[in-house]
């Protein structure tokens, strides 16, 4: 996984994070995650938290450049998310532009039908 911020889809994020080389983290709300579930493995840290870069630092075990990926609904939580972390000292964060539901940039992981969990 490359060491800058980039992009992954939902099958590309699922993969690594089966093969535990990422941190996989839905940032959404928590209605969000109980309505849809979550990514299978994926830890949840909602973006609106006022504590939320270090809660993703915690989860990171203290390693700014610990590969993670971002996930939320559509990928604009996760592509402002990316710039906040990058100006927080994090160097390998991603994100998943298709988000759960799909975008522009892909279908989404729901309709890809990836695995999810029930949250909580």
């Amino acid at each position: 996984m490359p060491a800058q911020a980039g992009t992954l889809d939902a099958p590309q994020a699922q993969t690594l994070e089966a093969r535990h080389e990422i941190v996989l983290v839905d940032i959404r709300t928590p209605m969000e995650w109980s309505d849809t579930g979550i990514p299978a493995g994926a830890a949840t840290i909602s973006w609106g938290r006022p504590d939320f870069a270090e809660r993703l630092l915690e989860l990171a075990k203290g390693n700014r450049a610990a590969p993670l990926v971002l996930i939320c609904r559509t990928g604009n939580r996760s592509s402002r998310a990316l710039a906040y972390l990058a100006e927080q000292g994090f160097t390998a964060v991603s994100h998943v532009p298709e988000g759960m539901a799909g975008s522009a940039a892909g279908p989404g992981w729901l309709a890809r039908g990836l695995p999810t969990s029930q949250w909580p």
